[in-house]
């Protein structure tokens, strides 16, 4: 998986009804299923940036399904395939879409983003810093920064569209979405949070907090979008760990290390990346994928 073209749309790849396009991902309609293609943009401070990083795509996508298979025994997921030969001349160029695209079901989207903590670090930790709480749970005084918690928290958001995503309690969940529905999904993040954070470790890696969006097909809950890449999930390599420090993640921790050196105002378009960030950023998403399928 070493690609030097990076694309930045599948646009001209897929001959399909555009239905959405996001950040980093495209939906298209292809009538009773949807084809999901991800691209190699990448995103930061809510601003895309350029140019996009050669292979992110084909990562994530490859993550995700590794990740559906790996877990379809504990839950159904979206995933009907990823084979483009089936595709026949919806896609354009086979070589570029084989590994950044997955047909999937069509599910009714549960405007909540499931968020599991294993470790008390970056938005979390800043949260208990002032309060002593994250999202309502009430935490033990004395805690350092990314200390592991005895049991796994959720800590729930409800999706925006547009702009962040808004850090809510599990009562406020219970509110929008229902208390069984709300204690359904709990219950699935916390067991696939913990399922493949011992696969992680088995691997020298860390699980610290990860995020799933989950969907209804005929009243039957099942997983979307991506699970366990390192855009929904902050891996740490185990050598790295430490407390009370700013742990290296095995994402695009180069994109934001080399950002926040520079004296953008994240209010403006930013300058395209050097080249150095987007080939050390292409490698970290390789590794990542390596240590974790190839392991």
């Amino acid at each position: 998986m070493v690609s030097t073209k990076a694309i930045s749309s599948a646009e001209q790849y897929v001959k399909a009804p555009l239905l959405y396009k996001g950040k980093v991902r495209e939906l298209y309609d292809l009538g009773e299923h949807y084809l999901i293609a991800v691209t190699d943009r990448i995103s930061a401070f809510d601003w895309v940036l350029s140019p996009a990083v050669p292979d992110k795509g084909n990562v994530l996508n490859s993550l995700s399904k590794f990740w559906f298979e790996q877990t379809k025994h504990m839950m159904p997921n979206h995933l009907v395939h990823g084979d483009v030969e089936r595709l026949g001349d919806i896609i354009t160029d086979r070589e570029v879409m084989k590994d950044r695209f997955m047909v999937t079901k069509k599910a009714e989207r549960i405007d909540i983003e499931c968020v599991v903590r294993g470790y008390i670090t970056g938005g979390g930790w800043r949260q208990y810093e002032k309060t002593g709480m994250i999202n309502g749970h009430k935490l033990p005084e004395g805690m350092r920064k990314n200390e592991r918690f005895p049991q796994p928290i959720f800590t729930p958001a409800a999706k925006n569209d547009v702009g962040h995503d808004e850090d809510i309690s599990i009562e406020r969940m219970k509110e929008l979405v229902g208390a069984e529905l709300t204690e359904q999904l709990e219950a699935k993040s916390i067991m696939l949070y913990e399922f493949a954070r011992s696969f992680c470790e088995e691997r020298g890696i860390i699980l610290a907090d990860t995020k799933f969006e989950f969907g209804l097909i005929d009243g039957e809950i099942i997983l979307i979008d991506e699970i366990f890449t390192p855009d929904s999930s902050r891996f740490w390599a185990k050598e790295n760990f430490a407390y009370d420090i700013e742990i290296d993640s095995m994402d695009k921790e180069p994109v934001r290390t080399y950002l926040a050196g520079t004296d953008w105002d994240k209010n403006s378009e930013p300058a395209p990346l050097p080249a150095e960030v987007v080939e050390e950023t292409s490698r970290r998403y390789r590794a990542i994928y390596d240590r974790l399928v190839k392991a």
